[in-house]
């Protein structure tokens, strides 16, 4: 083998080793970017696993239980006709994000609903949220603020409800301070004698319990809304979906 024949033997094995290295190298970067992108997406799903589950924090059961008026034989606050043929169980909390999107995008059908007859509303207000409120305890403030009005002025209830949510803090803040609650509740109708019980704090033992007693019963996040009883585990948080089936249950 001549001189010139070995240099370009040697030559073409180089360019063929090197070739080698740069698709091994391709290939790992491929690997490694396969894996950062499985890692961003198990994240991803971990963090609105977390999100939708929510961090409970349970309240204590403080004082005598009083319930307030005017409750369904299951302890939630009704709003609408106790002969529609569908009703709609909501858990909520009033500090949930998760919730004040649900409200933005159904609260106007279910308004509708319910004026048509069509659906009776059962309200189910939970405290477990208190830790995202910075120490003032937004979600057992305006539950007990909600226990309130549903005992001693029913017909005003459902508004208060949608207003609260309307003008729903950002979790993590101090929430609304008692003073704004109660405008909102007087925008709402609610007479100023109902307003002015808010801070006895009556039914907050009554807040504490059925908290409780939602999550021991197999509520696992808000919000939960129920159709007849069965969980809706469509998408909640778009217009059209909650009121098809609400519809179909009603047969329309």
């Amino acid at each position: 083998m001549s001189k010139q024949t070995r240099l370009r033997t040697q030559e073409l094995r180089e360019a063929q080793q090197a070739a080698a290295v740069k698709r091994a190298h391709r290939r790992f970067l491929t690997w490694a970017g396969a894996l950062v992108i499985v890692g961003l997406v198990a994240a991803i799903v971990v963090t609105i696993m977390a999100a939708g589950g929510r961090e409970r924090t349970l309240p204590d059961v403080n004082g005598a239980v009083v319930p307030p008026q005017h409750l369904t034989s299951s302890g939630a606050i009704p709003v609408g006709n106790t002969d529609a043929p569908v009703t709609v169980q909501i858990y909520y909390d009033y500090m949930c994000s998760f919730c004040g999107a649900f409200e933005e995008a159904n609260s106007a059908e279910l308004d509708r609903l319910v004026a048509d007859g069509a659906v009776r509303v059962e309200l189910h207000p939970l405290a477990f949220l208190d830790n995202l409120s910075s120490g003032t305890e937004y979600s057992m403030r305006t539950a007990n603020d909600v226990a309130v009005v549903a005992d001693a002025a029913p017909g005003s209830v459902w508004k208060f409800h949608s207003d609260l949510y309307a003008q729903q803090p950002e979790e993590g803040s101090e929430g609304l301070t008692d003073e704004q609650i109660a405008a909102i509740a007087a925008d709402a109708g609610v007479p100023a004698a109902v307003v002015d019980r808010f801070t006895d704090g009556t039914y907050r033992p009554w807040v504490a319990s059925v908290t409780k007693k939602a999550f021991a019963s197999g509520v696992e996040h808000t919000p939960t809304v129920r159709i007849n009883g069965q969980e809706f585990t469509g998408d909640l948080y778009s217009v059209g979906p909650l009121t098809d089936a609400i519809e179909s249950a009603a047969g329309r």
